[in-house]
């Protein structure tokens, strides 16, 4: 019988090459290992580090807006547009015109206020000059008065006299009867000089406050000039303050009411300032003065700085418009937020051309002072190795 012998057929050298890895490759694996693991401590304690210098210090939120006081303006008189003096998102300064009024009618009736002024003024100076003559015939009456006391005197001892002659026979009693009749004369004569004076200084009395009603009118019509006066002005609207138009409503020949929203003005950007709603559970050490470091959603490298200003005296729940009653009903508790207004450091804010009211932003707040610095986390890092490592 015959063996057939078999040998093992010889592997290729280039299978021999792949089955068995090279010295370099072996040296790099057993090289990346050490490194990552290296790599992965240094990491972990750059952000260790970074956390307890300053990471845990931050309170941040995204329910954070751009606030603005944006005035809203209409007219407050009635009237046609007749000129719209700025175009949409302009920028304006305080007092300059924006919308201009039909100003026809108001002054028609500034120029009736005004004659009905002169006319109050005039009606003061007749009133004053009816005084004047008044006192004038009560000095008349006085001097009246005097002349018939006189004469009233005067025919008394006539009387007297008479009745002694005619007792003596020495006159006739018509003569005595005349001098008689004199003296009742001049005695009926005072009387009436002084009902005259009496009604005269009734007719003074009268005259004064006729002065005083004139003058009360003239006030009146003083009022209404300058009414009228304020009612022109009115035709003219104008910026409350240095900031940007937009929203316009106007259109010319267009009549609008008292109330319309016309048009809005919007604050520079160095004016905004940042509402941000935090969690009352980040509130404990949060104080007006803090840092804030403020990233919109628009431009995540656009960071602007800025201050903890106030923080609200209610959560914004009870500021709704259906606070919640959690007295009633079944209760559920939700972490409440309080509104925190944050102001912008005005020269970033300056310079920051993507600033507009309404829009997004990431709000930190430093919490441990109004002096803090942050360091981010390779600066953190670098402080605490300072520290360690004289």
């Amino acid at each position: 019988m015959n063996a057939i012998s078999e040998k093992p057929l010889a592997m290729p050298a280039d299978s021999q090459t792949r089955a068995a890895p090279s010295r370099p490759a072996r040296r790099l694996r057993q090289l990346w290992r050490p490194a990552a693991a290296l790599a992965a401590v240094i990491g972990i304690g750059v952000t260790a580090s970074w956390w307890f210098t300053e990471g845990r210090y931050i309170e941040s939120t995204d329910n954070a807006y751009i606030q603005g006081d944006i005035a809203v303006l209409g007219p407050r008189i009635e009237g046609d547009v007749a000129a719209i003096k700025v175009a949409d998102n302009q920028r304006v300064r305080a007092g300059e015109p924006l919308i201009e009024l039909d100003p026809a009618d108001w002054q028609a009736r500034l120029a009736e206020a005004t004659a009905t002024a002169a006319e109050a003024t005039a009606a003061i100076e007749t009133a004053q000059r009816q005084v004047a003559q008044q006192q004038a015939t009560i000095d008349v009456a006085q001097a009246a008065i005097a002349q018939s006391q006189a004469e009233q005197t005067r025919a008394g001892a006539d009387a007297t006299r008479s009745g002694s002659l005619v007792a003596g026979g020495w006159a006739s009693r018509q003569s005595n009867d005349q001098a008689i009749a004199d003296a009742r004369k001049a005695n009926a004569a005072v009387v009436s000089a002084q009902a005259q004076k009496a009604a005269a200084e009734q007719q003074l009395a009268v005259f004064q406050a006729q002065v005083v009603q004139a003058k009360a009118r003239q006030q009146n019509a003083a009022a209404a000039v300058q009414l009228a006066q304020n009612n022109l002005a009115y035709t003219v609207i104008r910026a409350p303050f240095d900031g940007i138009v937009g929203n316009r409503a106007a259109e010319l020949g267009q009549h609008v009411q008292p109330g319309a929203q016309l048009i809005a003005v919007a604050p520079l950007p160095d004016k905004l300032y940042v509402v941000a709603n935090f969690k009352e559970t980040q509130l404990r050490t949060m104080r007006p003065g803090m840092k804030v470091e403020l990233t919109p959603d628009i431009d995540s490298g656009a960071v602007v700085q800025g201050r903890v200003d106030s923080l609200a005296p209610a959560t914004g729940a009870l500021f709704s418009l259906l606070p919640p009653e959690n007295a009633t009903g079944n209760f559920t508790k939700v972490v409440q937020r309080v509104p925190v207004k944050i102001t912008l450091d005005p020269a970033e804010a300056a310079h920051a051309g993507w600033l507009r009211a309404g829009l997004s932003v990431t709000a930190e707040v430093d919490t441990r002072g109004p002096d803090a610095q942050r360091l981010g986390l390779f600066g953190a890092a670098a402080a605490t190795l300072g520290h360690v490592v004289p």
